[in-house]
């Protein structure tokens, strides 16, 4: 298949494609390369694909020497240069990762994750109805489910109390597929991600923050006391969700009921999938398969639980295992070690 994926210079974006380029597919890639965090990393992550991106600028294109990847830099959120995009390359189907993310910045940068996340995804939407893709994947979050306590959490439920903006765009996202899934016949399926990890990960990220605090000896901040509970999820079980989806795009569930509405399915062909561990682990139990890895103890800082932050996250993934066959296989201590091996290499410690 010929397959967008935007967000390629991000963490889990820059796993899925090199994935999908090993499996034979044909990839172009799409990132804006934004400085929410080290643009650096962003770089390197697209330099071990193949794609020399430094020095692009906004618009420009740049084709990987050895495989078939191609990548350009654009905002999702400008739709003229996206229409010409898609027009031109014609996909099968299209993997939306590219967001504003993080929570806490959400309360400081609201702005952004409108422009990213509504603006940027209506775009997406209006492009894939446009040019005939008939299969859009795209990234939501476990931080839907909000103020829901209703453990483990389920797509079947519903995830209207959302306590961050981050989280209300994703939501947005959710009912925005199902309006063009409904019009116009287009299978789009979201996939709640639970907290994923592992190399290449993101330096905003607990497993990353907490490891270099570790090796530098600096405290970490342990939010809610450490009575944090997170689905840690391997990035390599999140990919094989995402080929999954793609694999397999949505279709109407005829058991619908509109008198008692499946918030996860519909009578369009249009899902919503959680893809986790299904095995959550205490936060301080997290520090110390870091602090086992690393052989050092942590300064921990006990702190309160932050705004936007849940206490706990633990996904249903029954409907992704019975669907789609997928199932968790990392570990939280096997995955935590993959990660400190690449730190310690990546940084030369």
């Amino acid at each position: 298949m010929r397959i967008l994926i935007t967000g390629t210079a991000g963490f889990i974006g820059f796993h899925l494609a090199n994935k999908l380029l090993a499996m034979g597919h044909q990839v172009v890639g799409l990132d804006s390369i934004n400085d929410y965090y080290d643009v650096q990393l962003k770089y390197n992550r697209l330099r071990y694909a193949g794609i020399e991106a430094e020095g692009m600028a906004m618009g420009d294109k740049v084709v990987a020497a050895d495989k078939p990847y191609t990548f350009y830099r654009l905002l999702l959120e400008d739709r003229e240069p996206l229409e010409k995009l898609f027009a031109t390359e014609q996909f099968d189907a299209v993997v939306n990762l590219a967001a504003q993310a993080g929570v806490r910045y959400s309360l400081t940068n609201p702005y952004a994750y409108i422009e990213s996340n509504i603006v940027g995804f209506i775009n997406i939407l209006e492009c894939c109805r446009h040019n005939g893709v008939r299969n859009l994947a795209y990234a939501s979050s476990s931080s839907v489910y909000g103020l829901n306590e209703n453990i483990p959490f389920s797509t079947h439920n519903t995830a209207d109390h959302p306590i961050s903006l981050y989280a209300a765009s994703k939501k947005s996202n959710e009912l925005m597929a199902h309006t063009y899934s409904h019009l116009y016949g287009m299978s789009t399926t979201g996939l709640r991600f639970f907290t994923v990890y592992g190399p290449w990960g993101r330096p905003d990220m607990a497993l990353f923050l907490f490891t270099k605090a570790i090796l530098e000896g600096e405290p970490i901040s342990v939010f809610n006391q450490g009575n944090m509970l997170r689905d840690f999820t391997y990035v390599d079980d999140i990919v094989r969700g995402i080929i999954g989806v793609v694999e397999n795009p949505a279709a109407p569930n005829p058991q619908w009921n509109p008198a008692a509405p499946d918030p996860a399915t519909s009578s369009a062909p249009y899902r919503v999938y959680n893809i986790g561990n299904n095995s959550p682990v205490l936060l301080t139990d997290f520090i110390d398969a870091i602090e086992e890895k690393l052989g050092k103890k942590a300064q921990r800082r006990l702190m309160p639980i932050q705004p936007g932050d849940v206490p706990r996250t633990y996904a249903n993934v029954d409907d992704l295992v019975n669907d789609l066959g997928y199932k968790p296989a990392t570990p939280i201590k096997e995955g935590v070690s993959n990660f400190i091996d690449w730190y310690l290499d990546y940084f030369k410690k």
